[in-house]
């Protein structure tokens, strides 16, 4: 059997979690299968990739216009393969339109979902009306779509309600805890202005509506004065959520110290010996399909306060391997807290009650590695995933429709 995996990013391109996904997936199913990978970007030096850069004709295009010309470059290059298999809406149009030409299933990995992420406008304007059309019509066509948690197969189905229920499956991300893993390094830690004998709550994120940051740094005035705030955060999706974070940022530094802004790009070592000296992990998303960054932070043996939502609580056990914080949100999408007041007030609360009991986090952060290693390997994700190729292929569903 051959698959090709159509992917925004690869290594070394790689931005956030589905970058991550794709990246331990096709790794851990080359190990049984042929697996093709194309990635949009520059040339890579990997066997079984390709890459694929904006047609020179589409360079000044809207850039939604120039993911639909990438996909195009892609289209043709995927005869010969039994399934294609495409991850985020980027990607879905290749895959949609191979699976019409060639005659081949198609699987659809949804990391998030434009009818929930309406904040994109923001960044795209007209550009997310054309990829929020992409992704339904993919996703109406796919042969099977793969939820990354149950939380998010219910949002698929609400978003999506055409869908057949039974072609949407749900398969987690993974962690792989040898490479994320405990460790030690005072040295990067004094260097970036870290004090490990202090009590510390980090966060780390792209600067995006979804991940929450602003309500962290809300709550993060009212933690106790000797907790360190460390922030890896960078990429804004837009330059008036970068504006936001800034102020915020500013604020907290003039009230405390140990506001540590880290904005450059951590290679994986660095980010786990960070991780590994927190207090507490903490994840303040107002939308979360899974989170593979919780479990990294649980791979690293931190505790984890995460927002209740999404597919957070199928990764964040509470009381276990560390808090949820309650929320009540809008119905429109944004994931906006109903009373943000109290949700900001509920994050500090559950932050400052992990953050001032040592010895409950250590033992959070024990029992979130212990579940990251035992439920979340890429072997059994790949192992189910393979599953589903041959269930596709087996079916015949090519180009199919909804129901």
């Amino acid at each position: 059997m051959r698959v090709d995996v159509v992917t925004k990013e690869y290594p070394p391109e790689i931005y956030g979690g589905a970058g991550v996904h794709v990246t331990e997936l096709v790794r851990a199913l080359r190990t049984a299968i042929d697996v093709h990978v194309r990635a949009f970007g520059a040339e890579r030096d990997e066997d079984g990739t390709t890459s694929y850069g904006v047609p020179a004709e589409l360079r000044s295009a809207n850039a939604a216009i120039q993911t639909l010309g990438t996909d195009l470059e892609i289209v043709g290059d995927v005869a010969g393969a039994d399934v294609v298999h495409s991850h985020t809406w980027y990607a879905n149009f290749a895959g949609h339109l191979a699976s019409l030409l060639h005659g081949i299933p198609h699987v659809v990995t949804a990391h998030s979902l434009e009818p929930l992420r309406p904040w994109k406008a923001e960044q795209l304007g007209g550009g997310y009306a054309v990829s929020s059309y992409i992704e339904k019509t993919a996703y109406e066509g796919a042969a099977a779509i793969v939820a990354v948690s149950e939380g998010m197969r219910q949002d698929i189905l609400r978003s999506y309600p055409s869908l057949d229920p039974d072609r949407v499956k749900v398969i987690y991300n993974g962690i792989d805890v040898e490479a994320w893993h405990p460790r030690e390094d005072a040295a990067l830690l004094e260097r970036l202005g870290i004090d490990p004998a202090r009590p510390s709550v980090v966060f780390v994120g792209r600067i995006t509506r979804q991940k929450g940051l602003p309500y962290f740094l809300r709550a993060a005035e009212r933690l106790p004065r000797d907790v360190q705030l460390v922030l890896c955060a960078g990429a804004p999706d837009t330059p008036e959520i970068m504006a936001e974070v800034q102020g915020l940022v500013r604020d907290l530094q003039a009230q405390r110290d140990g506001v540590v802004w880290i904005e450059e790009f951590l290679p994986r070592e660095q980010l786990c010996a960070i991780l590994s000296s927190a207090t507490t992990f903490v994840c303040p998303s107002v939308y979360e399909p899974l989170g593979i960054v919780n479990l990294e932070a649980m791979a690293c043996g931190a505790a984890v306060v995460g927002t209740a939502t999404g597919g957070i609580p199928e990764v964040v056990v509470d009381g276990v391997t560390g808090r949820l914080v309650p929320i009540e949100q809008v119905q429109d999408g944004t994931g906006t807290p109903t009373d943000p007041e109290r949700f900001v007030s509920d994050l500090a609360a559950v932050l400052t009650e992990v953050v001032s009991d040592p010895a409950k986090a250590r033992a959070y952060g024990e029992a979130g590695r212990r579940r990251a290693a035992e439920d979340f390997s890429w072997s059994a994700i790949a192992d189910a995933t393979a599953a589903l190729y041959r269930e596709v292929v087996a079916s015949g569903r090519a180009g199919a429709p909804g129901r």
